[in-house]
């Protein structure tokens, strides 16, 4: 593999013909796939097992919407950091807080320690990474965050990474506004990102754009759907219909159903989608392994044939139980590409003897991009205007970049399922289109 010092000496030859903004992009994604070995060409999918397979429910929280501006993320002059006090990574002279649920309720505490140890996984493979990760508990409670993005930046933290609830999110975020610091954190949920408080995290609205667009360029024109009555499935929903609208498709119907329970929406939607002449071409279910399993049930009870009808999804269908229903054949969803994480998930397994969950990528990112930053862009590293850098930054899940809101964008690819498996049809973009 390159050496480090090759790859951001030729970065720098190149970016004397690039405009400045171009050239960061270009070296730190040079760093970030030297960091986690992505398009190393070392892609070997590791052994398969339930706990690295992905949530059949993203991270949602219901809490209020962070409203207000964040005014400059300089670090404000102030007292003397306190000494860290609680669990630390790496030893470099730039701190930065890894906020996490360790001693939080349920899956909550597990995929903490999951990504606490992607944490260390990312520092111990950046050689001299030049930060120090202050490990904080937030509960899983509001409160929690509050206290621990307090403690935190009274140490010397520069970037919050953190919380994964969305509550949790918005009560870290008033403390990280209130001192300048900027947040990246690892909830879905978009109504509590903004400026200065990003989300590095799997977006069901990027999800939903990929799979209907590509959808749309192989000839699909009409779409039914059937939505799960979740948190997910609204946005998931509100987003389908202006994907639809965008790509000139026609929305033929739409049916709600109560998780698990499919069967009557199936009946109602039955005659659009079924028979010799369906109406529709597609059909867009946005659930997962938990909820899919009812949903093929009933189609199969009607005259519904997935080689008429498309089926198309999100990235809940990502995982091996959605892969052997019979009414999903053949159907189309969009995801990061599984190779990154296959690779990250080989070496997570090397170091910790346990799977990852999928997520852990996330905390992975988020410390490789921190040490990334500091080391190629100096005094400026966490300034909102390197953070949104249109062009993005090349992570273990592909290409992504934080978008002045404080959502983010992806390179997603689309897998189709074949024969209990997925097999890639479009693969994600190599790089993000650069917006003004």
């Amino acid at each position: 593999m390159t050496d480090f010092a090759s790859i951001t000496a030729g970065a720098s030859r190149v970016s004397r013909r690039m405009n400045a903004r171009a050239a960061t992009a270009l070296t730190l994604a040079a760093t970030m796939m030297l960091a986690g070995c992505v398009g190393s060409g070392s892609m070997t999918p590791p052994r398969r097992s339930a706990k690295s397979s992905p949530p059949s429910q993203p991270v949602f929280d219901a809490d209020l919407p962070v409203t207000g501006a964040t005014g400059g993320l300089g670090a404000p002059a102030g007292a003397p950091a306190a000494a860290p006090s609680g669990e630390t990574i790496g030893n470099g002279s730039v701190r930065v807080a890894l906020l996490l649920p360790l001693s939080g309720a349920g899956q909550g505490a597990v995929a903490a320690q999951s990504m606490r140890n992607a944490a260390e996984l990312a520092v111990t493979e950046i050689q001299s990474a030049p930060i120090t990760v202050l490990v904080k508990d937030d509960r899983g409670t509001p409160e929690g965050a509050r206290e621990a993005a307090s403690q935190a930046i009274a140490e010397g933290a520069e970037l919050i990474i953190g919380p994964l609830f969305a509550s949790s999110v918005q009560a870290a975020s008033q403390v990280a506004r209130q001192s300048g610091r900027p947040l990246v954190a690892f909830s879905t949920d978009t109504s509590v990102a903004s400026r200065g408080v990003y989300l590095l995290s799997f977006l069901v609205q990027e999800e939903v754009d990929r799979v209907v667009s590509f959808a749309a360029s192989q000839g699909r024109r009409s779409v039914a759907a059937l939505i799960p009555q979740s948190t997910y499935g609204s946005v998931a929903e509100a987003q389908f219909r202006e994907a639809a609208a965008r790509q000139g498709m026609r929305v033929v119907a739409v049916e709600h159903y109560p998780p698990g329970q499919p069967q009557a929406a199936v009946q109602r939607i039955a005659p659009l989608i079924g028979g010799m002449a369906p109406q529709a071409d597609t059909l867009f279910v946005p659930d997962g392994g938990d909820g899919l399993p009812a949903v093929a049930l009933a189609l199969q009870s009607t005259s519904f044939n997935p080689q008429r009808v498309k089926p198309i999804g999100t990235g809940l269908w990502n995982e091996a139980r959605v892969f052997g229903l019979p009414a999903f054949q053949g159907g189309w969803f969009s995801a990061p590409d599984n190779r990154g994480f296959e690779a990250f998930a080989a070496r997570y397994r090397a170091r910790f003897s346990t799977d990852p969950i999928r997520l852990a990528t996330l905390s992975y990112d988020a410390v490789t991009l921190a040490a990334t930053l500091t080391q190629v862009q100096g005094s400026q590293r966490f300034t909102e205007g390197v953070l949104t850098n249109p062009s993005g930054f090349a992570g273990a899940d592909g290409v992504f970049r934080f978008n002045p809101d404080g959502t983010n964008g992806r390179a997603l690819a689309v897998q189709e399922i074949r024969g209990g498996a997925a097999a890639m049809v479009s693969a994600p973009p190599r790089s993000l289109v650069a917006t003004n």
